[in-house]
C-alpha cells in the first residue's frame, strides 16, 4: 500500500514537471510567434494591407539566415548572421512596398491582398530554385547549445533565450510607439489617417518604414527558428495561418494583443495535443471564433473605423443586360457546347474544371460584391458540398443525380449555421471569423478520420456511366454551372438584391427604411454558400475523390484571386477572372517546373496594369470611347450653327467647299 501511494506521488511529481517543461516549450514557441504576429499587426494597423505574403518574409528570413550562418561561422559570424538576414529581408520589403504596393493604394483593398498573393506564389518557387527542395538544417546557436536541468528535466538554453527574447522585444516596440516622434505618428495614422494627412504628414514614406519594420520582424522570427526547426519551402504556409489567428484573437493593430495572444496560442497548441488529441488543431480555431464572436475587434483592439471604399461599389450603376448582350452570351454559351466536337478528352476535362470553378468564383463574387461582405473562408462550403456527396455516394449508395441534388445540402448546413454569426460582423472582422469557421471545419475533415478517412479523403465518387465520358461530363458541368451563374445574376437585379446593396451601401439607411440588415445578409450567405457547395459537389464526381485540401486556406484564397482578377465592382468579373485564372495555373503546371513564380508573376503584373480587374478595365476603356464618340457627336450638332456664316468667306473668290461640312459628316 506504501508502494502504490509512493508511486502515485512520484506519477504526480512528474506529472507537474512535464507541465512546467511543456509550458516552457509553449512559450518558446509562442515568442517565435510574436515576432511574425506583431509585424504583420503593425502593418495593418497603418497601411490596412492584410498582407498575405508574411509568412513568405519569414521563410525567407529563414533561408537567408541559413545561408549566411554557414558561411560566417562562430559567435560574431550566427548572431551577426541573423541580424543581417532580418535587414535583408526587410530591404527587400520596403522594395516591394515602393515598387508594388504603392502603385495599387487607391485600389480597393482587397486588391492589395491579391498581389502580396501573388508575391507568395513567387516566393515559394524562388526558394526552391535557390537553396533547393530539401530540407536543410540550421547551425545550434553559439553560446546557447546545452540545457538546463528544471525539476529534473532538461530545457534547451535557446528555449530559454527566445522566452526572454520576446517580453525584450515588446518592450522595445513600446518604448518605440511611445517615446519616439515616428512611434506617435504611426499610431495616430493606425487611430486615423485621413487626420495625420491633413496635417501635412507624409504617409508614403511613413507606409514604407512601417511596412520595413514589419518585415524585419517577420524575418527575425524566420531567422530565430533555424537552431530549433529544419529550414522548408513549405514553412510560408504553416506559419500564415496561425498568424493570422493570433493577430485577430490579440486585436488588429495591437502588439500588446498580439503578445498575449501568441502566449495563449502557443500553450493550446502545447497542451492541446495531450489533453484533447482528437481535436487538438480545432482548439484555437475555436478559440479564435469565441473570441470574434464575443468581442469582434480582439482582446486589446479597436473596433474598425470605416473603410475607404465598401467592397463591391461602383461608380458606374450596374445595369441588366440588354437584348443584344444577351444574345452575345448566348452564343458564348452556345459555342462552348461544341467544345467536345473539336478537343480532346484533356482538354474537356480542364474545362469542366475550369465551369466548376467559374460557379464557384461566382457565388463568392455574389457575397463580396452584392453584399459587401469580403469572405476568407469560402472553400469550407465548396468542400461540405463534396463531402456531401462523397457521403451520399459512398455510405448511403445514392445515384449520381441524388448525390448532386442532396449532397450540397451539407454546404447549406455550413453557411446556415456559419452565417448567423458571421453576418454580426463586418470588415475584416467578418472575414477573420469565415475563416476561423473554414479552420474549424477542415480541421474537422482531416482528424474525424473514422467518418472523413482524415488526409486519405474519401475515395470511388466516381459520375454515372451516362457522365463517365469527358464529354458528357463536361455538358452536365456546363449546364449546371450556367444555370447557376445565370441564377446568381437574376438575383442581382430583384428585389432582394436590390435589398442586400442597400446593406452594402449604408447599414443605418437601409435599417431606417425597414430592410433587416442581418437577416438579408444571412440570406446572402445561405445563398453563396449553396452555390458553392453545388460547385463542390461537382467537383467530388470530376476528381472522384474529396480530401481536407478541398476545405483549405488556399482554395479559399483562389476563390478570391479569381474574383478579385476579374473585378469586384462588376457584375460579371467573377467567370472571367476564373476563367483565366484556372486556365493560367493548369496550363502553367504542364509547361514549366516554376508555374508558381510565372502565375505570381502575372497576377502581380494583372494587378498593377487592370486595378479594377479585367472586366472592370474593359468596361473603363469601353467608358471612355463612348464618352469620346458622344463628345464628338455633341461638337459636329453644334457646328451647322455657325457653318452658314463662314460659307460666304470660304466661297468667295477661289469657290473652295465649306470646311466644316466634312467634319460633320466624318462626325457622324
Amino acid at each position: 500500500m506504501a508502494h502504490d501511494a509512493g508511486a502515485d506521488q512520484n506519477q504526480r511529481v512528474a506529472s507537474v514537471e512535464f507541465i512546467v517543461v511543456q509550458f516552457l516549450t509553449g512559450l518558446a514557441s509562442a515568442a517565435s510567434l510574436f515576432l511574425v504576429a506583431s509585424g504583420l499587426s503593425i502593418i495593418f494597423g497603418v497601411t490596412r494591407i492584410v498582407n498575405f505574403a508574411h509568412g513568405a518574409f519569414y521563410m525567407l528570413g529563414a533561408y537567408v539566415a541559413y545561408t549566411l550562418t554557414e558561411r560566417f561561422e562562430g559567435f560574431f559570424g550566427f548572431w551577426g548572421g541573423i541580424v543581417a538576414a532580418a535587414l535583408v529581408v526587410a530591404a527587400v520589403g520596403a522594395l516591394l512596398e515602393i515598387v508594388l504596393l504603392r502603385r495599387i493604394y487607391r485600389a480597393p483593398e482587397l486588391f492589395q491582398l491579391l498581389a502580396t498573393f501573388g508575391v507568395t506564389l513567387m516566393v515559394q518557387d524562388l526558394v526552391v530554385m535557390i537553396w533547393g527542395p530539401e530540407d536543410l538544417v540550421g547551425p545550434r546557436a553559439p553560446g546557447l547549445r546545452g540545457a538546463v536541468d528544471i525539476l529534473g528535466l532538461a530545457v534547451p538554453t535557446y528555449d530559454l533565450f527566445l522566452i526572454v527574447l520576446g517580453p525584450l522585444v515588446l518592450g522595445g516596440l513600446w518604448i518605440l510607439f511611445h517615446r519616439t516622434r515616428w512611434g506617435v505618428l504611426v499610431r495616430a495614422a493606425t487611430q486615423d489617417r485621413d487626420m495625420v494627412a491633413a496635417l501635412g504628414v507624409n504617409q508614403t514614406w511613413l507606409f514604407t518604414s512601417v511596412f520595413a519594420l514589419g518585415i524585419f520582424l517577420a524575418g527575425l522570427g524566420g531567422a530565430l527558428q533555424i537552431p530549433r526547426n529544419a529550414v522548408t519551402h513549405l514553412m510560408d504556409l504553416s506559419i500564415i495561418v496561425e498568424v493570422f489567428v493570433v493577430v485577430v484573437i490579440g486585436g488588429l493593430g495591437s502588439v500588446l494583443g498580439a503578445f498575449i495572444a501568441a502566449v495563449l496560442v502557443s500553450e493550446l497548441n502545447a497542451f492541446g495535443i495531450l489533453i484533447f488529441p482528437k481535436i487538438s488543431i480545432v482548439l484555437v480555431f475555436l478559440v479564435m471564433a469565441c473570441v470574434l464572436i464575443v468581442r469582434p475587434w480582439g482582446l486589446l483592439g479597436r473596433p474598425e473605423g470605416p473603410a475607404r471604399q465598401p467592397a463591391g461599389l461602383s461608380i458606374r450603376p450596374w445595369q441588366p443586360m440588354s437584348q443584344n448582350q444577351r444574345l452575345v452570351m448566348l452564343a458564348v454559351v452556345v459555342a462552348a457546347g461544341f467544345a467536345p466536337f473539336v478537343t480532346g478528352d484533356y482538354a474537356l476535362t480542364v474545362l469542366a474544371e475550369i465551369a466548376v470553378f467559374a460557379l464557384f468564383a461566382a457565388s463568392l463574387h455574389f457575397l463580396m460584391t452584392v453584399g459587401g461582405l469580403a469572405s476568407f473562408g469560402h472553400a469550407a462550403y465548396f468542400g461540405l458540398g463534396a463531402y456531401g456527396a462523397a457521403f451520399a455516394t459512398t455510405m448511403f449508395g445514392m445515384p449520381m443525380i441524388g448525390s448532386l441534388l442532396l449532397g450540397p445540402l451539407l454546404g447549406v448546413a455550413g453557411a446556415i449555421l456559419f452565417g448567423w454569426f458571421c453576418v454580426r460582423l463586418s470588415g475584416v472582422y467578418f472575414a477573420m471569423l469565415t475563416l476561423a469557421f473554414a479552420q474549424i471545419a477542415w480541421s474537422v475533415a482531416f482528424q474525424w478520420v473514422e467518418v472523413t478517412g482524415g488526409d486519405n479523403g474519401i475515395l470511388g465518387v466516381w459520375p454515372a456511366s451516362w457522365a463517365a465520358s469527358p464529354a458528357a461530363f463536361y455538358w452536365l458541368a456546363l449546364a449546371v454551372s450556367v444555370a447557376g451563374i445565370v441564377a446568381l445574376r437574376v438575383l442581382v437585379f430583384s428585389p432582394f438584391g436590390y435589398a442586400l446593396r442597400a446593406t452594402r451601401d449604408s447599414a443605418l439607411r437601409s435599417e431606417a427604411i425597414g430592410i433587416d440588415r442581418s437577416r438579408v445578409q444571412w440570406a446572402a450567405f445561405v445563398i453563396a454558400g449553396t452555390f458553392a457547395g453545388i460547385a463542390g459537389a461537382l467537383f467530388a464526381f470530376l476528381k472522384g475523390s474529396v480530401f481536407p485540401d478541398n476545405l483549405a486556406i488556399p482554395m479559399s484564397v483562389d476563390g478570391l484571386v479569381m474574383v478579385l482578377l476579374g473585378g469586384i465592382e462588376t457584375v460579371s468579373g467573377a467567370v472571367v477572372g476564373a476563367i483565366v485564372y484556372k486556365a493560367l495555373a493548369i496550363w502553367l503546371v504542364s509547361q514549366t517546373d516554376l508555374s508558381k513564380l510565372v502565375l505570381g508573376a502575372i497576377i502581380v503584373l494583372l494587378v498593377v496594369a487592370f486595378p479594377k480587374g479585367i472586366v472592370g478595365f474593359a468596361e473603363d476603356l469601353l467608358a471612355r470611347r463612348r464618352a469620346k464618340a458622344d463628345d464628338g457627336g455633341a461638337a459636329a450638332r453644334t457646328t451647322p450653327a455657325k457653318a452658314p456664316a463662314k460659307a460666304p468667306a470660304a466661297t468667295s473668290g477661289s469657290g473652295a467647299a465649306p470646311i466644316a461640312a466634312p467634319k460633320m459628316e466624318a462626325a457622324r
